[in-house]
């Protein structure tokens, strides 16, 4: 019979070979967080996803597997630099998660607003119109909700300062709750 230890060292074994044969495509972790329990998911280029709880850690694996490789393994040492850079956010120690970012889930539109949205600054939010404007799309304020909503990397890539015209949070991939937990500590710590 196995025990636990013995399949943890055998699962530690496992992604180090796997690693070091490259043949380790993508890397994942959970942690806790003030908006619960987040998967990040990285390649060698960098952080790749980011899914709260509400969106099934099984289907984001599952869509990892389908859209990068199916290569994919719990291995959390190559999350440290991104775990740390969440948990430095959330602690209010720093504005910024600044790690390498793998955008290759995102293309066209989508990926110029991802690209805009790491200039909103921390504590500042932007309504849903004016993101489309400075996009040079100000008819687009649609395909900017949908950009936020099917943001790979959230709080990394912060769609959260996203809100609509009336200031309101509006919706949020984590739920409102989350949003508006995070729209708070950034006031509080700005």
């Amino acid at each position: 019979m196995t025990t636990a230890a013995e399949l943890t060292a055998l699962h530690e074994r496992l992604t180090h070979r796997a690693a070091e044969e490259g043949l380790l495509d993508v890397a994942y972790r959970t942690l806790d967080s003030p908006v619960g329990t987040l998967l990040v998911a990285a390649t060698e280029r960098g952080v790749v996803r980011v899914a709260f709880d509400v969106e099934n850690h099984d289907t984001v694996l599952q869509t990892l597997a389908t859209r990068i490789s199916p290569r994919v393994l719990r291995a959390p040492a190559r999350l440290d630099p991104v775990v740390r850079g969440l948990d430095a956010f959330f602690a209010g120690t720093s504005r910024v998660v600044d790690v390498d970012l793998d955008l290759r889930l995102a293309a066209g539109f989508r990926r110029d607003v991802l690209t805009h949205l790491q200039r909103i600054p921390y504590g500042e939010t932007r309504s849903y119109a004016a993101v489309a404007a400075e996009t040079a799309s100000p008819k687009a304020v649609r395909a900017v909700g949908s950009a936020c909503a099917r943001n790979p990397l959230p709080l990394v890539i912060p769609c959260h300062r996203v809100v609509r015209s009336d200031g309101t949070p509006g919706r949020y991939a984590g739920g409102e709750v989350a949003k508006q937990l995070l729209l708070e500590l950034e006031t509080q710590n700005y």
